[in-house]
């Protein structure tokens, strides 16, 4: 190889592994979620799932027993996903984001 084909070689390498592995001075981060708002999005999620669900039945998609079992168990995860919404807005303010409780004042 001819030096400068070596040097090209190297520069690009050089390069690629910059570019790969370079991290901006600022990342921008998402805001923390509070459990009530992870809830409510699971709880949107868990409907919409629900309506595919009906929508899919209706179509001929799933047989009826099977139809049964999967609402049954969205239903249920509903259920549970709004007691503990209800829960959480019952006790004001005792949770702030995911898995780290926020101190209350005396």
């Amino acid at each position: 190889m001819t030096p400068f084909v070596l040097c090209v070689c190297l520069l690009f390498t050089a390069a690629v592994v910059f570019y790969v592995f370079y991290l901006p001075g600022t990342l921008k981060l998402d805001p923390k979620k509070t459990r009530a708002a992870y809830l409510r999005e699971r709880r949107d999620v868990v409907y919409d799932n629900l309506r595919d669900l009906n929508f899919e039945f209706k179509a001929g998609k799933f047989p009826e027993a099977d139809y049964q079992a999967m609402k049954a168990s969205l239903e249920e995860e509903a259920a549970a996903i709004l007691a503990e919404i209800a829960r959480l807005e019952a006790a004001p303010s005792s949770v702030g984001p995911i898995g780290s409780p926020t101190k209350q004042k005396n």
